[in-house]
């Protein structure tokens, strides 16, 4: 058997999380022709049991590379390296090449890659990532989810079922989740109003598609969620950033907007908006709800963090109030479960799901019907509603640990407002200090800045006690430096 316990070196003492120092040991390997395209892994346990660390953090490690193509999964069955990985060095491209054909007239509505930026794409793992506010796969109910999932794979019933509806989500899990957002959310809806996406990234795409367009106009926060104005501007819309402040996003100034022109979309995240975190009271919610009446605009409702408040209930979406039908709500459960489980969800008119379910089997068939039942069969069985619970108070805990050590040791070089819910803080830097020298930092890696506002967010929930204690430790080294 191949000795993997030689190329996979482990530094308990190291800030780097166990799970990504595995992660980054096999990419070594791979780089330097010890494991080669094709080659099986162990499985979770025996590579557990041959490390001396828990099983769970195997299988974070195993997502992370799956997560990068750096291995295949096959469930039940096995593990290996992708074969997808190239055994030779790839033609280098001139800069002045194009496709045939198009000469220099080629070109993509999409952001390019420089090289200044290229070190956001690649695959090496500095020795601290401060995320943008990621769930903890740790303790999430993974094996749970994945031995139900093989269990399906088994059965003939199981197996049949597993091919049905997957167009817009496999009936199992519109059911349940329709059942979970009534109990959770207050939404009076049927399956029937419930596309199942990969990812709420998708579902934003799919309703910026059917309302956008060359004359449209949408509104978004500003500062908002980059990724989605990035699909919004692909549409041909014109994108309109207007404030907002600790209220969340600002409807005196968008109702100023409306009166001058014609508005076809709002985007606003109600709970935790990214990236600042800040909540929209009660009285701009009802006012932006009232307003999407007045002027007929829909609302693209993002629900963002909901599932985690700790100093009060959260307020209901906007979904839950008398909307008129001018709300699409999206969703995922990769803010609770695991960032690389892509299965999102998206909440609308019954005819607004049939032609988003018809426009998205353009690009993609279906998706995972045996993830999808399994993920049913753990909300059935109430294995999620007692994750949230266990989840909530963890989190808790670490943004009341980390709210504790910014003040002990960074306290005079930076400000924040302290979040109600969710996964990450927004942290100012005071003046004398700039978020790019962060940035730069090859040791460190901040998944979200703001040079603009000279801030970021400090994702706490995917950090234990101890790895929190050594990021704030390693930013309060570096801003020594400055």
């Amino acid at each position: 058997m191949f000795p993997f316990e030689r190329i996979i070196i482990i530094n308990k003492e190291s800030s780097t999380s166990v799970y990504r120092q595995i992660a980054v040991s096999i990419i070594h390997a791979v780089r330097n022709g010890s494991l080669k395209a094709g080659m099986h892994l162990p499985g979770t346990r025996d590579l557990a049991r041959t490390l001396g660390v828990h099983r769970k953090t195997v299988i974070a490690a195993y997502d992370e590379l799956h997560a990068q193509d750096w291995i295949t999964v096959i469930p039940r069955k096995h593990t290996a390296i992708s074969d997808r990985i190239p055994v030779f060095k790839p033609q280098e491209w001139s800069t002045t090449d194009a496709a045939p054909g198009y000469g220099n007239k080629f070109s993509l509505p999409f952001k390019v890659i420089h090289e200044a930026e290229k070190s956001d794409y690649n695959t090496s793992v500095p020795g601290m990532i401060i995320d943008d506010g990621h769930p903890d796969v740790r303790i999430s109910p993974i094996d749970e989810l994945l031995k139900t999932y093989r269990s399906y794979t088994s059965k003939k019933h199981t197996i049949k079922n597993a091919a049905t509806g997957t167009d817009q989500g496999t009936p199992q899990l519109r059911q349940e989740l329709a059942r979970h957002l009534s109990s959770t959310r207050g939404l009076n809806i049927s399956p029937d109003h419930l596309l199942i996406t990969h990812g709420a990234q998708m579902g934003i795409y799919l309703a910026a598609q059917l309302l956008l367009g060359n004359e449209s106009v949408i509104v978004t926060g500003q500062p908002n969620y980059p990724a989605a104005n990035e699909v919004f501007q692909q549409t041909g819309a014109t994108l309109i950033e207007i404030a907002a402040d600790e209220n969340g996003i600002d409807t005196d100034q968008l109702e100023s907007l409306c009166k001058k022109k014609k508005i076809n979309a709002v985007y606003v995240i109600p709970h935790h908006h990214y990236p600042t975190t800040v909540t929209l009271s009660v009285d701009r919610r009802m006012k932006l709800a009232e307003l999407s009446v007045r002027y007929s605009f829909a609302i693209i409702e993002d629900d963002y963090d909901y599932d985690y408040h700790y100093t009060s209930s959260p307020y209901l979406p906007l979904a839950s109030s008398n909307h008129h039908g001018n709300i699409i709500y999206t969703g995922s459960f990769s803010k609770i479960l695991d960032p690389s489980l892509r299965i999102g969800f998206m909440v609308a008119p019954e005819n607004f799901i049939a032609q988003c379910t018809a426009f998205r089997k353009l690009i993609d068939v279906g998706g995972d019907g045996y993830m999808q039942n399994a993920l049913a069969s753990l909300i059935r069985n109430g294995d999620l509603k007692r994750h949230l619970k266990k989840a909530k108070k963890i989190y808790h805990h670490r943004r009341d640990f980390l709210n504790r050590l910014l003040k002990e040791k960074l306290d005079d070089r930076i400000s924040y407002t302290l979040p109600s819910g969710g996964m990450a803080i927004w942290i100012i830097l005071a003046p004398e200090f700039h978020v790019r020298k962060l940035a730069e930092n090859t040791g460190l890696k901040i998944i979200r800045t703001d040079e603009k506002r000279n801030a970021f967010r400090f994702g706490f929930a995917s950090m234990n006690e101890k790895e929190l204690e050594a990021a704030v430790e390693f930013l309060k080294n570096l801003l020594i430096k400055e």
